[in-house]
């Protein structure tokens, strides 16, 4: 990872505001940190056709953690988008998307495996091709997570930000090619401290024939957790009543 980001770039209308760190996250590359509690993070697709698969822990009890199914219930979707918050399998909200030039993030298809890179783009290992190697998602994130003492049984449901996935009557997926393009971003404003874990390898349903990951930027700056008119707040009542149980823990 690199931090040779310039802001005014990539988020110009940051400019005035107090930015913590950049990053530049390549195609296929992991990282994980610890976010604190009213911090935003912004992603941008640099290239076009990016894909971030995105995990969340409360940083300080990390058995509690992003719940994808109690997410989209509460908020009846089937996708992620502006307006939309993240909880935590103890009814708490970990991060609210305060911003979306997308409208659509997929929360249903998981993580690429090595078996299924295999399968499409051929063996490519880290022996011989170093770090031209086919990275996929799942090794990605658990590598991350070991790192915090946590492994495969901690390996939840996950979001791929800047995919669309959309599923006909039959209850089959189908991945939409071109929905993210350059300069889209999203942004992750965290109602917790967080740990975050994040892989930029394909998306497992990506059809392209090659092996070919797009690099994403990450602007972190401190806004500040939501207030009492904040669009994900009362955007339902289930959000409500996750902030009020997420404040609970910071009074």
């Amino acid at each position: 990872m690199s931090s040779m980001i310039d802001v005014k770039e990539v988020a110009p209308d940051l400019g005035g505001k107090e930015v913590l760190w950049t990053e530049l996250m390549p195609g296929g590359a992991h990282w994980s940190y610890r976010v604190r509690r009213g911090t935003s993070l912004r992603f941008v697709d640099l290239e076009g056709g990016a894909n971030v698969a995105l995990l969340l822990y409360r940083a300080d009890e990390r058995l509690e953690r992003l719940n994808l199914p109690d997410t989209l219930k509460a908020q009846h979707t089937a996708h992620l988008t502006a307006g939309h918050v993240l909880y935590s399998d103890m009814g708490r909200i970990l991060a609210a998307i305060s911003a979306d030039s997308l409208g659509w993030h997929d929360p249903l298809c998981g993580l690429s495996s090595a078996a299924s890179l295999h399968l499409k783009y051929g063996e490519q290992r880290f022996q011989e091709h170093r770090n031209a190697m086919h990275r996929n998602g799942k090794d990605s994130m658990l590598i991350e997570l070991g790192k915090w003492g946590l492994g495969l049984r901690d390996l939840v449901p996950n979001v791929n930000l800047f995919s669309k996935v959309t599923v006909d009557g039959g209850g089959r997926f189908a991945f939409v090619p071109g929905h993210a393009r350059r300069g889209d971003h999203v942004e992750l404003r965290f109602e917790m401290d967080t740990l975050v874990a994040l892989s930029s390898a394909p998306h497992p349903l990506d059809p392209s024939p090659v092996y070919a990951p797009r690099k994403v930027a990450i602007v972190a700056w401190n806004s500040g957790p939501a207030g009492p008119d904040d669009p994900c707040r009362l955007a339902c009542p289930e959000n409500q009543r996750g902030y009020h149980n997420t404040e609970l823990v910071y009074r």
